[in-house]
């Protein structure tokens, strides 16, 4: 007899995303009749599979399910939602077939697929799911499952194999980004799904406790500290309709039209909601007033961006972001109250959100054993997030291209990130802002 069990969905730790792990309570695992190790159906809008996994003693008797931004994605839910799910079989799979979401790379080689087993092993699939695949230096490319054998949910082994299904047509490329991407940023991750997500994806429980949902939400802070990184993940994460503005373009590439474009934005979001808009350099768009040139036309854009937010009414479900490096040259008048009245910081990231982010940045790379990422966090004092990515990427290229130029190596199919290159990637990336700052 199949045993379903009602869980809420819950955020999963860094180091689990692309194992296709569901941390649950031992408690709500007997339910189910589960053990460790057992495969699991989670069916939110659509139904995908993971394997079970303890979770710690915080979680007990909280009736939640753990799983990452790619099993969220694969059973069309979100955080804090509520799915169903049961224990199924547990079959290995003998083969899967699969076709790139992403067709702006050549396709892979059949060598590259013979190794698809060795990475993904232990991972839980079903048809429908997309799941990330890690290529040579850790960057990854999206698939989606068009069929298994045996049919329904199989977990893949080293001798899974792997057919690849060409595509015949192109489409632009997915780009992912789920709330475990984000590194060193959980009060302001918190801070933006309460003021964004929650007020538009619960919008009726907020009109019967007759709290107002806020009209936008200004996002401040040092360029690279993840402002439009946070952003893309609420765009991926939630099934709002979400509109992304670049504040130039709009005074440059619509000189002259930029109030209709402004209210074709508007009316969009309108029309679309529940919406986000995300307008990046906002300050472009409503810099101080009196200061601007062009025969007054920032000033009307100006105008025009105020009255669109202040037509918005409490019941439009349209929220709007906006993101700068420049608080300073922001119109006093777009953080009254009714407006962007919601103000969030985002500081230069201490040693501890700076090991985050190198946690992040390195779950996927073969690091070697003298690879301390504590040092390295203490070693980056004063760079943001989008420095230690790109310090992570350099490490990468800087082991490939000495794997390539010694030949005793290059045989070896081991790539391993070493110490030695994160140090040269770091004085890279200081050479790099050194020159940008002269």
């Amino acid at each position: 007899m199949e045993i379903d069990s009602e869980l809420k969905v819950a955020e999963a730790l860094a180091e689990d995303v692309g194992k296709g792990w569901a941390r649950l309570d031992p408690e709500d695992i007997k339910a189910f009749n589960g053990v460790l190790g057992d495969l699991i159906e989670i069916r939110g809008a659509q139904k995908t599979v993971a394997r079970i996994t303890g979770t710690f003693p915080e979680f007990y008797g909280k009736k939640v399910i753990q799983v990452d931004g790619i099993t969220r994605s694969n059973a069309q839910t979100n955080l804090g939602e509520v799915v169903r799910v049961k224990k199924i079989p547990r079959k290995t799979a003998t083969t899967i077939l699969i076709s790139p979401l992403d067709f702006t790379h050549v396709l892979p080689e059949e060598s590259e697929l013979e190794q698809f087993a060795k990475v993904l092993q232990g991972v839980p699939v079903i048809l429908g799911d997309k799941i990330n695949i890690p290529f040579l230096g850790g960057k990854e490319r999206l698939f989606n499952v068009e069929a298994t054998s045996p049919s329904g949910g199989v977990i893949i082994n080293q001798k899974t194999k792997f057919l690849l299904k060409k595509p015949d047509f192109s489409m632009e490329a997915p780009s992912p980004v789920s709330y475990e991407d984000i590194g060193g940023l959980g009060k302001e991750l918190r801070l933006v799904r309460e003021m964004v997500e929650l007020p538009l994806r619960y919008a009726e429980a907020f009109e019967r406790l007759g709290i107002e949902a806020p009209k936008g939400v200004l996002l401040y802070g040092p360029p690279g500290t993840g402002k439009t990184l946070i952003a893309r993940a609420i765009a991926s994460e939630t099934k709002l309709h979400f509109i992304r503005v670049n504040g130039p373009e709009i005074i440059h590439k619509f000189y002259g039209e930029s109030e209709a474009r402004l209210r074709e934005i508007f009316e969009e979001a309108t029309r679309k909601a529940p919406s986000v808009i995300f307008i990046d350099e906002i300050d472009a768009l409503v810099s101080v007033r009196g200061s601007g040139s062009h025969e007054g036309a920032p000033e009307r854009v100006a105008s025009q961006f105020f009255n669109e937010l202040d037509n918005l009414s409490d019941h439009s479900q349209v929220i709007v972001l906006g993101a700068t490096n420049r608080e300073d040259l922001l119109d006093p008048a777009l953080i009254r109250a009714g407006r962007l009245d919601y103000v969030l910081q985002f500081p230069i990231p201490d040693e501890k959100d700076r090991l985050e982010i190198f946690q992040v940045h390195t779950r996927e790379r073969p690091l070697g054993d003298d690879t301390d990422l504590t040092k390295l966090a203490k070693s980056t004092e004063g760079m943001v997030g989008s420095q230690i990515a790109l310090i992570c990427r350099s490490a990468t290229m800087v082991a490939i291209a000495e794997l390539i130029h010694t030949p005793e190596k290059r045989p070896s199919t081991h790539l391993f990130i070493g110490i030695k290159h994160f140090q040269e990637a770091i004085k890279m990336v200081q050479k790099k802002e050194e020159s940008s700052a002269c």
